[in-house]
């Protein structure tokens, strides 16, 4: 503490009279000091924890005249004196606990980067700041740190993605909802989507030694890379249908062995061969063969061909014929004629006859017909036929023809049942393990591959008799009965492999709070791939959850409050030092005791308070001790009740008391009111929309969809949904309030729809048509047509043709001979009797022909005649001759006699005939043979193969896409281009083409696939009208082919609720306030204000309750600064200037620094010019700042005016500046002739020359210098030459000479020299001016300054700072 008397005179009022007064004056209250000196009372009160210390300040307080001198104190009149004293709270810096010790580095690994780790340490506030006491400093410290150890730190461990294996491959992802095919699962077949699962793992060193071993999963958000891809498209190879061909004709009725030929039953037997071989156990192939039991089975028979009748006498009449027998098996191969049962002769010569001349001449036997019936039935019998006709009639004598029913013969063909019989094969069973192989599997290759062993599968084999079910076995021929019973592969057993669990999710390590709800932790595995062919099967439980344990709760810490202490004033030995201040009373300080409890009123460390609870009590407030003049009051009463409506106001009274009642000045109520009214609180709150409507949101629900229920279309994409408005919530001032005020949850919904995108819709492939040739290649068509257009985004339609269809088209055969013609016998040859009355010679036959379906379904039935070739339709009349009685008669001519290949007609192509009746003239017979040259597209055609194009990629019928094939199709064409029958082809064994089906893919159509929408994220602004949430989605299979496109919108956003946001406001700094005075030390002021608003950028702020803020703002934002009002003759600073722009030190207009600088400046104002020497200097301030740019500085300078110019410094971006050009580099402001003009009427010109004033002309020197003036002749009254320079530029000098000239005494000689007197004058004045000088000085000498007067505060002049805008 400092001395009692020092302390006396510092808290007295100074008066100073020194100051010599002979003028009048106006007088100032001058602050010296603004208690800025900090003194302990005597007793002090001490409020521990925090050690409060309350003491005072004290000023200095005098009189100034408006000169800037010191007069009496009771020459500045006012009021009341200024306070030199008052009460204060000792300054105490924040003390804080030391450092704890610094955490282990963050980073405890060697990676890849070499970015280092950081470390922390921290520590606790003990005391905060008292007063005007030091601010707390960070309590938190963080430096980097590197990985300890050297090399021998371990690495960090590395990630990457691992993946599942493939499920099994799905065609019913890509198939339509309403699709008829989601039922055949087992069936379906070609382009699919298989998933898998994408997880993150750890890396290790050991997984090369250990491949079972599967990597735990870790956070997805540990990978870097991007993620691989967890879905793709696949193809199930669709089986190739079983493909057979047309069954052969039945064979003849034969034994079951022929080895053993016991027994009279036997079958006939029919066969058909695969084309196309199946794969795998989905397409067992028909029967192959059929059988029909017969009776009298013969396996060798014998087959006998008759020679030429050779008459007895060589012409005619009865002769011999000679028989040949050859046995041959069923197949038609000859074989030993043992083998044949009742072996006849093998050479025989029966009788036969040759007709004569006068005998009747029939044909031979024609061959039988086709049997009409396939088999017999009660029904229907099979029948073939065959006849002969009449060549000549018999003669006189000769022997007569057969009767017309001789003619012609039948017989009955295919005598069997229709009921034909067959095994009929279950589909093999699964390969299983046999006891029988078990031997064989300890080494065995299966086609090459190493296998997991050979087991066997089994069938079940039927007699099937035709349309009529299962027979007995033993009815059909064992010979041919099918295998029950094959070897096979083993499929090889694979368990099922799942990952580690993952580490369990990290519980809370911060303490928490009562009432929040229970913390839970999981885990999770993955399942690699599941268990094949009867391995151990996958665990059922692969999510784990468990509630967290042994998590702390939060304490709750509170500050809890004391009594304030009494009021604390100045002591009484400094307040009785100052003049008429006796009395114990005016402002004070009190403070009071803060502590920090727990819940259970347990004091603990404030510093626990500082870091959970609310912000801290004030320990010190102002108090007031009344003196006896003051006005005195009771407290203010309650406030009076409000009634119903909102624009109704409350009040509240005091009275005054004591004396106070009798006293004027208390009487004033603008001073001291006794009443206060204000609005009462309104509690109507309105609702206003805000912003635009939020999209359709459809909700998601709870659990997550599986990757597969994503592409089934589980998640609900369209349909009904809700949409959003944001509801204000407004009071009746239109203050924005909470929503809760509003009785709603801050949001208006209304339902809404997203419209579901409709697909292109076609109907279903209509029926192939026919084959568009009856014979041989053509094409067939089938369509699909459109039925519904696509809209909202569906699936787009192929493309179509006018008539809104599409169609395929493959290439189809027809067999040539499907269809054939069918003629009957034809009938005898009649001749026309009234003109030929011996009933021979020519005459006309004729038959009926039909056209028959015959293929095996056609069963030879009639059809019309137009499906038959209609080129080789056969003549239904013709002529015939009917031999006459000893005419020659001979046959029909027989086939021509093939021609060559390829034609020549160079070869010739026969036939011949032979005699049947020998006439009485041999010569008389027509010519046996004919012969006719081979001629192309004549008689004799060359064929060749004809491949038809590739048709369309076609699909199995159980396919969607995927793998299909495509096929071409093979004809026969003969030379003159008819198609014909391909055993024309092949019999010429052509070289058929190698590939006739080649493999094609059809694209998959795959709509887009998207994930589920995200949970909803926070708010991006915690308070205002601004505020948007969104959720996100994103793709999961980009759309192929003519799938549906992907959607455009993957971020939906919709408003947050609106809740007012609360900020607190700084307000402008006020003049500078000297309490009690009116200069000299003083302080700023701002206030700090909590404002309500919505947050935007044009909102209007209205003020708020201070609590709704929160803490105050950090010690950055100072409400009070100090501040110096000038007192009369004091110097004082400006305010500083604006920033200068940011500049950059550069070369060449290049910098080579990133950091610029810029400049503010501010300087001084002399009141009176006698101070100046006690005022400050300029004061200069330089910051670094970013974004600057060079700039280039040039000197520029105006038009040369009476030899006088500007000149300033002006910077690239055209600003003028003062600063910033070379002083070295600075032109010239006055121009000077060079050597100087000192001739008589000469003058420097513009043009830096010498030259003669108006009235005179230049006489020059030869070196072109001017060397005198003269006078030109009688030029005063007339105008200047215009040819001299005085003409061109009038001197200044010439005015002068104008006017003396027009004085009675001329300063200038004749000659144009100044006259003696003139020099006289001259020296007089420049003498008078010096005097008036010296005398001015002494004048105003300033006078010696007062001891006792305070020093001048140093002010400050305007800095250059390079770069000022002027």
């Amino acid at each position: 503490m400092p001395h009692l008397k020092e302390m006396n005179m510092i808290g007295r009022t100074m008066l100073d009279f020194g100051s010599e007064t002979t003028e009048r004056s106006s007088f100032k209250l001058q602050v010296v000091e603004n208690f800025q000196s900090f003194h302990r009372s005597r007793s002090h009160y001490s409020s521990k924890p925090w050690d409060i210390e309350i003491g005072y300040q004290t000023r200095q307080v005098r009189c100034t005249r408006s000169d800037g001198k010191n007069a009496m104190l009771s020459l500045c009149v006012q009021e009341t004196i200024p306070l030199t004293f008052q009460s204060c709270v000792m300054p105490k810096d924040c003390e804080t606990s030391d450092w704890s010790s610094w955490s282990s580095c963050s980073k405890t690994c060697h990676s890849g980067d070499l970015s280092p780790g950081y470390r922390i340490r921290t520590r606790s506030i003990k005391h905060v700041a008292v007063g005007a006491g030091r601010e707390c400093p960070e309590t938190e410290e963080r430096e980097a740190c590197n990985v300890g150890g050297g090399d021998r730190a371990h690495p960090c461990p590395r990630y990457s993605w691992r993946t599942s294996e493939w499920k099994g491959c799905d065609v019913t992802l890509l198939l339509e909802q309403q699709d008829p095919r989601h039922h055949k699962h087992s069936a379906l077949c070609g382009g699919g989507v298989q998933v898998r699962e994408v997880y993150c793992a750890q890396i290790t060193l050991e997984e090369t030694h250990k491949l079972k071993e599967v990597a735990r999963p870790v956070e997805k958000k540990l990978c870097l890379a991007p993620a691989p891809p967890a879905s793709q498209l696949c193809n199930i190879p669709c089986p190739p249908e079983c493909l057979v061909s047309s069954w052969l004709g039945w064979g003849p009725c034969i034994h079951e062995n022929c080895q053993d030929n016991q027994g009279k039953k036997g079958f006939k037997m029919r066969q058909r061969h695969i084309i196309v071989e199946p794969t795998g156990t989905s397409g067992n192939c028909p029967h192959l063969i059929e059988s029909i039991p017969c009776e009298n089975p013969v396996c060798y028979k014998w087959i006998i061909s008759e020679g030429v009748c050779l008459p007895y006498n060589g012409i005619c009449g009865q002769g011999n014929r000679v028989q040949h027998a050859v046995c041959k098996n069923y197949k038609g191969e000859d074989v030993s004629g043992d083998l044949c049962a009742d072996s006849p002769s093998p050479s025989k010569t029966i009788i036969c006859e040759v007709p004569c001349g006068m005998d009747c001449v029939v044909t031979e036997w024609s061959q039988w017909s086709t049997c009409s019936h396939s088999c017999t039935s009660k029904n229907a019998e099979g029948r073939q036929s065959r006849t002969r006709s009449i060549l000549a009639l018999p003669g006189e004598g000769g022997k007569s023809c057969p009767p017309n029913h001789a003619l012609e013969e039948y017989r009955t063909c295919n005598e069997h049942a229709c009921n034909q019989i067959y095994w009929e094969t279950s589909t093999w069973s699964p390969c299983s393990e046999n006891i029988l192989v078990t031997a064989l599997n300890a080494t065995i290759n299966w086609n090459g591959e190493p296998t997991c062993g050979v087991g066997m599968q089994t069938r079940k084999v039927f007699c099937v008799k035709n349309n009529s079910g299962q027979v007995p076995a033993k009815r059909c021929p064992e010979s041919t009965r099918p295998d029950t019973v094959r070897p096979c592969l083993l499929p090889c057993k694979k368990d099922c492999v799942v990952t580690s669990f993952s580490e369990w999710t990290h519980c809370p390590t911060k303490c928490q709070r009562g009432n929040a709800p229970a913390m839970k932790q999981s885990r999770y595995r993955i399942i690699i791939h599941d268990a094949v062919n009867g391995g151990q099967e996958c665990p059922d439980t692969l999510f784990e959850e468990r509630e967290c344990e042994d998590i702390p709760l939060c304490a709750v810490y509170s500050w809890k409050i004391h009594k304030w202490s009494w009021c604390m004033l100045v002591p009484d030995s400094i307040r009785q030092g100052v003049l008429g201040v006796n009395e114990a009373c005016g402002h004070g300080l009190q403070s009071r005791v803060v502590t920090c409890v727990l819940e259970s009123n347990h004091s603990v460390d404030v510093s626990e308070c500082l870091k959970w609870a609310e912000p801290m009590p004030s320990l010190v407030q102002d108090c007031l001790i009344p003196c006896k003049d003051d006005c005195t009051f009771t407290p203010w009463s309650k406030f009076s009740a409000c009634a119903s409506d909102c624009e109704s106001t409350r009040s509240r009274r005091r009275t005054l008391t004591g004396r106070s009642r009798k006293r004027d000045k208390c009487q004033n109520t603008e001073v001291y009111p006794l009443v206060e009214a204000e609005p009462c609180p309104c509690t109507i709150f309105t609702s206003r929309p805000h912003g635009n409507w939020s999209e359709c949101i459809i909700s998601v629900g709870k659990t997550e969809l599986q990757l597969e229920q994503r592409f089934h279309g589980h998640a609900k994409e369209c349909g009904e949904g809700v949409r959003f408005r944001a509801l204000a919530c407004y009071d009746k001032t239109g203050r924005l309030v909470e929503p809760s005020h509003c009785n709603h949850s801050g949001y208006v919904e209304q339902p809404c729809m997203v419209p579901c995108p409709f697909d292109c819709k076609l109907s279903d492939w209509s029926s192939w048509a026919p084959c568009s040739s009856s014979c041989g290649t053509g094409v067939k068509i089938r369509s699909k047509w459109l039925k519904e257009k696509p809209y909202n985004g569906g699936r787009p339609c192929p493309k179509l043709d006018p008539k809104n269809q599409v169609y395929e088209a493959v290439p189809c055969y027809s067999e040539c001979n499907q269809y054939s013609w069918i003629a009957e016998p034809w009938s005898p040859c009649e001749i026309n009797s009234e003109l030929n009355s011996l009933h021979c010679g020519e005459g006309i036959q004729t038959r009926k022909i039909r056209c028959i379906n015959t293929t095996e379904d056609g069963s030879g039935e009639s059809v019309a005649n137009m499906l038959c070739n209609q080129s080789e339709i056969p003549l239904e009349r013709q002529k015939c001759t009917l031999y006459c009685p000893s005419e020659c008669v001979v046959s029909e001519w027989g086939r021509w006699s093939q021609c060559p290949k390829p034609c020549d007609p160079n070869i010739m192509q026969t036939r011949t005939r032979h005699v049947l009746r020998s006439p009485l003239n041999p010569k008389t017979c027509p010519d046996g043979s004919q012969m006719r040259p081979c001629v192309l597209n004549q008689n004799c055609f060359q064929f060749h193969y004809n491949l038809t194009d590739w048709s369309t990629c076609q699909l199995n019928e159980n396919a969607t896409c995927g793998q299909g094939i495509r096929n071409r199709l093979l004809s026969c064409v003969r030379s003159d281009g008819k198609v014909v029958a391909m055993t024309y082809c092949e019999q010429l064994n052509l070289e058929t083409p190698a590939q006739m089906v080649v493999d094609c893919l059809v694209e998959c159509v795959v709509s887009c696939q998207f994930s589920e929408w995200s949970a909803w994220s926070e708010c991006s602004h915690t308070c205002g009208l601004a505020g948007q949430m969104l959720r996100t989605r994103y793709i999961i299979l980009q759309a192929q082919g003519e799938g549906r496109p992907c959607p455009t919108e993957l971020t939906q956003y919709r408003s947050c609720v609106v809740k007012p946001c609360y900020s607190w406001v700084i307000g402008e700094w006020s003049p500078c306030k000297v309490k009690g005075g009116q200069c000299g030390d003083g302080f700023q002021v701002r206030d700090l204000t909590c404002m309500i608003h919505d947050g935007s950028l044009s909102a209007t702020s209205k003020q708020a309750e201070s609590s709704l803020c929160g803490e105050l703002p950090s010690k950055d934002g100072a409400l009070q600064l100090p501040c110096s009002v000038p007192c009369p003759g004091d110097c004082h600073l400006t305010e500083w200037s604006e920033w200068s722009s940011c500049e950059l030190t550069c070369i060449d207009g290049r910098s080579f620094e990133t950091m610029g600088r810029q400049s503010r400046s501010r300087t001084f104002i002399i009141q009176s010019f006698e101070n100046q020497d006690s005022c400050p200097e300029q004061e200069l301030e330089t910051r670094p700042c970013s974004g600057g740019k060079c700039y280039n500085y040039v000197w520029k300078t105006s038009l040369w005016r009476d030899n006088e110019r500007t000149v300033w410094c002006q910077r690239s971006d055209g600003v003028n500046v003062t600063g910033g050009c070379s002083v070295q580099m600075q032109p010239a402001t006055t121009r000077h002739c060079s050597p100087a003009c000192r001739k008589p009427f000469s003058y420097c010109t513009q043009s830096g020359t010498c030259g003669c004033e108006r009235g005179y002309t230049e006489i020059m020197r030869s070196n072109g210098f001017l060397d005198y003036c003269m006078k030109i002749p009688g030029l005063e009254d007339k105008k200047a030459d215009v040819k001299t320079n005085a003409a061109k530029h009038k001197p200044v000098n010439s005015k002068m000479h104008d006017i003396f000239k027009g004085w009675s005494i001329q300063p200038f000689n004749p000659d144009g020299k100044l006259k003696i007197w003139v020099y006289g004058v001259s020296a007089g004045g420049f003498l008078m001016i010096v005097s008036l000088i010296f005398t001015s000085y002494l004048v105003c000498k300033k006078p010696k300054q007062q001891q006792h007067a305070p020093p001048q505060p140093k002010c400050l002049t305007l800095a250059y700072d390079g770069d000022v805008d002027m």
